[in-house]
């Protein structure tokens, strides 16, 4: 046999031992599968990896050739989860979760006061897209409260409309002369319960006292009931200080009378001092002092600069003090010597 036979010969025989296939099994990738899944893949032949539903490739290449050392490359491909966007918010809810992405829920919960309206639960599916869509938080509403048609304990919305919902609020009333006891706002609350309602009752206050130095105008009856009013008066000289009128209340008690305050006498016998005003002279226009409140202006001298200024003084309840820059004059004094009140104003000297 010549050397060239020889050599095709041993080709020959060899041939299929070369193209025997020469990788195995592809490794696998969590989450992912193969196109072309065999136990074993001749050399130059390709495969593609394909992440599951629900995933999405996230670094490597997805495909791979069987090299000639009849092992396969290192796979690099990572299959993620999908995410799915953040459903919410939820209005008045809660949206409770610790995975957004496939294939994991999320739980729909409300606030106090408000009824689900709408799936509790919602998958995060394959193509990313929530399985449910957003419920809704109604707020809880409340049937209207207790009171009968023909009752004395009227109600009125604060917002137009027949349907109260949670925080919604209510306001009472009774009819004449029926005092409201309790609170006059009721509140629709969480349960759909309204709060506390108050009731109508008949109030009677006892006779109103008489005040010191003073009278009560009031028309003769037996009984006085709420909201029932009298009002006050002073003697003469005595000045009103309060209100004038008292009002039975709903607790069965008048509400704060007034006091009488005395009128007071000037406590000097000659000055000329400032009233509404005007200056005037102690014992020429005020001997019958003035009244109670109100306030004169006596005039004092600053001997440094030979001027006159005054200073305040105020009746209360039949007290009134000079002040102690004034200084009474004798008689020989004021005839003979000028008037403190005539100097020229210190405010005027620069």
């Amino acid at each position: 046999m010549t050397p060239v036979l020889l050599i095709l010969w041993a080709g020959a025989l060899t041939y299929p031992i070369l193209a025997a296939p020469a990788c195995s099994r592809p490794p696998q990738v969590p989450f992912a599968t193969v196109d072309v899944f065999k136990a074993e893949y001749n050399v130059g032949e390709e495969i593609t990896y394909q992440c599951n539903p629900g995933y999405i490739a996230r670094s490597g290449s997805r495909k791979y050739i069987c090299p000639l050392s009849g092992r396969w490359p290192s796979i690099l491909l990572t299959c993620i989860p999908r995410k799915c966007l953040y459903p919410g918010p939820l209005v008045n809810g809660n949206i409770q979760h610790t995975d957004l992405s496939y294939p994991n829920s999320v739980n729909f919960s409300c606030d106090p006061g408000y009824n689900l309206q709408g799936p509790k639960t919602s998958h995060c599916q394959a193509d990313g897209q929530w399985s449910a869509k957003l419920p809704q938080c109604q707020p809880v509403i409340c049937p209207p409260p207790p009171v009968s048609e023909f009752s004395a304990l009227l109600y009125h919305r604060f917002k137009p409309g027949n349907i109260s919902v949670f925080q919604d609020k209510i306001k009472f009333d009774c009819l004449s002369p029926l005092a409201l006891i309790g609170n006059e706002i009721a509140f629709c609350q969480a349960d759909g319960s309204w709060s506390a309602i108050p009731e109508c009752r008949r109030v009677e206050c006892p006779r109103p006292q008489e005040i010191e130095n003073g009278f009560i105008n009031f028309a003769l009856r037996r009984s006085f009931i709420y909201k029932d009013t009298v009002s006050y008066g002073c003697n003469d000289p005595y000045v009103l200080e309060g209100p004038v009128d008292s009002r039975c209340e709903k607790t069965g008690q008048w509400s704060a009378k007034p006091t009488c305050r005395a009128s007071c006498q000037i406590p000097v016998k000659r000055a000329t001092v400032l009233y509404n005003d005007q200056k005037v002279k102690v014992q020429d226009h005020l001997q019958n002092g003035i009244r109670h409140a109100e306030t004169i202006w006596f005039f004092c001298k600053n001997k440094e600069h030979h001027c006159s200024y005054t200073a305040p003084a105020q009746c209360i309840d039949g007290v009134l003090t000079p002040p102690e820059c004034f200084k009474e004059r004798s008689w020989f004094a004021s005839v003979f010597k000028t008037d403190i009140a005539d100097l020229t104003p210190c405010e005027n000297i620069n």
